[in-house]
């Protein structure tokens, strides 16, 4: 019997230099692991009895989880657009920048715009893919933005666009 899995909407192809990099890192990192697990399961295997051999059936779980990592990491990486100038509108909010916004309250937040492979939450990186980033898309200085939310909706006002590192 076979689970059926509705598809997931494909995510966006974009990444930076340095994102494509970590992924590209990773994936040669997967091949020395996979080599060393290779290793491990095939001392586990000589042990005998293979049914009750716990270091052999973690072994293979280990491997069959670093396989599709890998799977996934070469398919990932040949569909990926590694996007390394910024945009020739630096006035309107596009991939790779950074979004200095301002709610209701006044409380001020940044984030980076990245590709769903680089976000990271505490470094503020939020995929282009997120609500919060597909409302500030071509969006430019001082717009206001509502967001939805599932505690309800959040209004925005755009106080800063750059693409470059803080000072």
């Amino acid at each position: 019997m076979v689970r059926y899995r509705s598809t997931q909407p494909k995510s966006s192809p974009y990444i930076s230099k340095q994102g494509y990099k970590t992924l590209a890192d990773e994936l040669k990192e997967s091949w020395i692991t996979r080599r060393e697990v290779t290793v491990a399961l095939s001392a586990a295997a000589a042990e005998g009895d293979r049914s009750e051999n716990a270091e052999y059936i973690y072994r293979k779980k280990q491997l069959r989880e670093i396989d599709r990592r890998i799977r996934y990491l070469q398919k990932r990486l040949d569909e990926l657009v590694v996007v390394d100038k910024p945009p020739t509108n630096q006035q309107q909010v596009f991939f790779g920048a950074w979004v200095e916004l301002e709610d209701e309250e006044g409380n001020c937040v940044t984030y980076r715009i990245v590709g769903p492979d680089e976000f990271n939450v505490e470094k503020g990186w939020i995929s282009m893919d997120a609500p919060v980033a597909r409302a500030l898309m071509k969006r430019s200085l001082d717009d206001e933005v509502s967001v939805q939310r599932p505690a309800g909706p959040i209004r925005y006002v755009i106080t800063g666009i750059r693409y470059t590192e803080e000072n």
